[in-house]
């Protein structure tokens, strides 16, 4: 009989989904709420209903302690201080917080205030992340950003001067028209700002974007190849260890732990418009995801459950679940994890990850594996090494929590 010993850690995503202006490579729930000038949502009405939305999953979760909270968006600082000291109060009145619980709040230097940054971190903000995605402001123009490369700046400077230790900059590189040498550049004055993480990733065109509809032109393969390398290199030369596909970040407690608790198949509640969850339940022997309606007015219609659709995991698709998300690191993954996280023996995956050893995608030895810098290349090869018609699985899963 197969068991857990102990259930995965907990977080808590909360989406906010209203933004300013939708940029044209954003596929998030995000609404623009622009209007004749005015910026106008429902922001105590939609805060009541996230608290109504977790009060409502209490049951699936009694007795856990939350591990960490991300608020996302949209652009979750659009919200007042006020706002999001009321709806933490109301989460800790809940569930109880770890001691050293991470909540990060995503942030726009385009509504970045000195005091508000100053207030969110008195509310219990412990971590900003900042979508600055360039500091030139001609590729800011075609990205669709609201900010500034002096805004982003300035931004930056308030979340030093409100007392944050802890900030991740979001930057893109491969931007339309964008040179290795402006890629650098960007980079570089990241770098300078003094921060302790870097999420730095690739434009890619996704579907449902005004860019995947009319496609912008991208520099070359070889560029963005040099553009890579080049980064890559900067972020080693600067202290920066690269513990994720894109992120990067000054020693071990600086890396994201809400993000990690993702790519290690951790479970996380889920509330807003458009929220994805995951929930190991050891009482009903089973795994589920679910989301939220994406429309905010039908997530605030009262006529609605706030859930649109819950599946259960099935033991045959666990195995890529689980690596779709581990295989993102760079570090090195503890064999145990496997079953510690899905309930299934190593037996499971073994066959696909020796393939894998052989093709030099995977290292192994007798208590890790870690992913090679070929396998990262080759990710989606890799993946299909644990497809559910690869391996061959039990039938069911035991994952009752051993006392």
């Amino acid at each position: 009989m197969l068991s857990l010993a102990s259930l995965p850690p907990l977080s808590l995503y909360i989406h906010i989904p209203w933004c300013v202006k939708k940029c044209p490579y954003c596929d998030f729930n995000s609404h623009q709420i622009r209007s004749n000038g005015e910026v106008d949502f429902p922001e105590q009405e939609y805060i009541s209903a996230l608290i109504d939305d977790l009060t409502q999953q209490l049951p699936q979760v009694w007795g856990r302690r939350l591990h960490s909270i991300f608020i996302g968006g949209g652009t979750p600082s659009l919200f007042s201080a006020s706002g999001i000291d009321n709806l933490l109060s109301n989460v800790r009145a809940l569930l109880p917080f770890q001691t050293d619980i991470e909540i990060t709040l995503e942030a726009n230097p385009g509504t970045a205030e000195a005091q508000k940054f100053k207030d969110f971190f008195a509310a219990g903000v412990n971590r900003l992340s900042m979508g600055i995605q360039s500091f030139d402001d001609a590729h800011l123009k075609t990205l669709g950003r609201i900010h500034s490369g002096n805004e982003a700046l300035k931004a930056i400077e308030f979340a030093h001067n409100a007392g944050f230790k802890k900030f991740n900059l979001d930057l893109m590189h491969g931007l339309p028209h964008q040179t290795p040498e402006q890629a650098q550049q960007d980079l570089n004055t990241a770098i300078k700002q003094g921060v302790n993480h870097i999420s730095w990733y690739q434009l890619t065109l996704e579907p449902n974007t005004l860019f995947f509809a009319k496609p912008p032109k991208l520099p070359e393969e070889d560029y963005l190849v040099d553009i890579q390398n080049l980064g890559e290199t900067a972020l080693s030369a600067a202290g920066f260890e690269q513990y994720e596909i894109s992120a990067f970040a000054k020693e071990q407690q600086h890396q994201s732990q809400h993000n990690l608790n993702y790519w290690t198949f951790g479970d996380y509640l889920a509330i807003g418009a458009g929220a994805h969850g995951k929930i190991t339940l050891p009482a009903d022997n089973k795994i589920v995801r679910y989301h939220q309606y994406r429309n905010p007015k039908d997530y605030l219609n009262p006529e609605k459950n706030y859930t649109l659709e819950t599946n259960n995991i099935q033991p045959e698709d666990l195995p890529l679940e689980f690596m779709m998300n581990v295989l993102r690191l760079k570090q090195k993954i503890p064999v145990r994890l496997f079953n510690e996280r899905t309930g299934l023996p190593w037996s499971a995956i073994e066959p696909g990850v020796i393939r894998a050893v052989e093709d030099n995608l995977i290292a192994l030895d007798s208590e890790f594996f870690q992913v090679t810098d070929r396998g990262h290349r080759y990710l989606n090869d890799l993946l299909e090494m644990f497809l559910a018609e690869s391996i061959d699985l039990p039938k069911t899963i035991n994952i009752k929590q051993i006392d």
